[in-house]
């Protein structure tokens, strides 16, 4: 896990066959981006054509961004204040579009 500099490691579904063996069906595997220069091979097998083409746009500039389904847009400074401020919206009625966290 950190030989790799890994930021998450999610396994979702498992399976067990009918001889009892335990198959992993999906998994989704993070690595730190800060630590790009150290596992190169890794990070070039990254494809982009699976992921929101707006988050991968924004990861350019070193910024998260995260599209949702509604219709207020978020522009934050930290994941806190995201959560905060799509908390408020929807408190009043509203419903976040997306939050960019430029922070």
């Amino acid at each position: 896990f950190l030989s790799c500099d890994r930021t998450q490691v999610e396994i979702n579904p498992l399976a067990e066959t009918s001889t009892g063996d335990v198959v992993v069906c999906d998994a989704k595997v993070n690595f730190d981006d800060n630590a790009e220069f150290r596992n190169k091979e890794i990070h070039e097998k990254r494809d982009t054509t699976q992921e929101d083409s707006r988050e991968v746009e924004a990861s350019k500039y070193d910024l998260n961004y995260i599209g949702l389904d509604g219709n207020i847009g978020c522009m934050v400074n930290g994941a806190g204040l995201a959560m905060s401020t799509m908390h408020i919206i929807q408190l009043k009625g509203g419903s976040p579009a997306n939050f960019l966290d430029v922070g």
